[in-house]
């Protein structure tokens, strides 16, 4: 059993090491009654309580709604395929070069050829490749309501709606930049901005120019006789 002062240095303790705004009566099976602040009364009955600290204030988590995408088309019967393996190309070394990993199926009702080489494994090339066919029949049946080009549309939305996010960027950077050369322009000139002259009076005032330096020539021809 707990001394009384053990009790007490307890209470404490928990006391400081919850915080008032998470401060709960916790209840301790002691055997005496104890009153103190932050705890309730201390006798044999009680239980230990645990703090719910499940808030209403904050905001549930938001559930990202996935693509009901239609199921993946199955491949069809194998005696409608014809499958021959060939040697591959390009990089990959000897494994692709030299060896028939390549798969090549070729639907016999419809005529459709399918070539895979997507790795250097036949096994997995082979399932790929009917995967592939599945696709191409799916496409040929269900035409705009097929897998793939569900999945085609919702990847060229994306990239639009990336490239036009990216596009409104660069504008307003473009946009931010212009506003900033011309205060910079303003405060280097001063108000000689404000006094520049339109076209119209610039025009005029050549046309003056024009017609004093005739007069001053003939003035000097004049003066050439005498």
């Amino acid at each position: 059993m707990l001394s009384r002062l053990s009790r007490l240095r307890l209470a404490y303790t928990l006391e400081i090491a919850i915080p008032n705004h998470y401060a709960t009566p916790i209840c301790l099976p002691f055997s005496r009654n104890h009153v103190s602040k932050g705890t309730c009364s201390l006798n044999p009955s009680s239980t230990f309580q645990r703090r719910d600290f499940n808030s209403t204030n904050n905001p549930p988590l938001l559930k990202i709604s996935s693509k009901h995408l239609p199921p993946r088309p199955k491949p069809p019967p194998e005696d409608e395929i014809e499958e021959s393996f060939l040697k591959g190309s390009g990089p990959g070394g000897q494994k692709i070069n030299k060896t028939n990993s390549a798969v090549q199926l070729k639907h016999i009702p419809t005529g459709f050829v399918v070539k895979c080489q997507a790795t250097r494994s036949r096994s997995q090339n082979r399932t790929i490749a009917r995967q592939l066919l599945a696709d191409k029949l799916d496409d040929m049946t269900r035409g705009d309501e097929s897998r793939s080009s569900i999945v085609g549309e919702v990847k060229r939305k994306k990239k639009a709606s990336s490239a036009k996010k990216s596009r409104r960027k660069y504008r307003k950077l473009e946009e931010g930049n212009e506003g900033t050369a011309a205060e910079v322009f303003e405060e280097e000139n001063g108000d000689d901005v404000f006094d520049a002259k339109l076209p119209d009076e610039q025009i005029e005032t050549d046309r003056d120019i024009a017609s004093l330096d005739k007069e001053t020539f003939d003035r000097r021809q004049q003066k050439d006789k005498l």
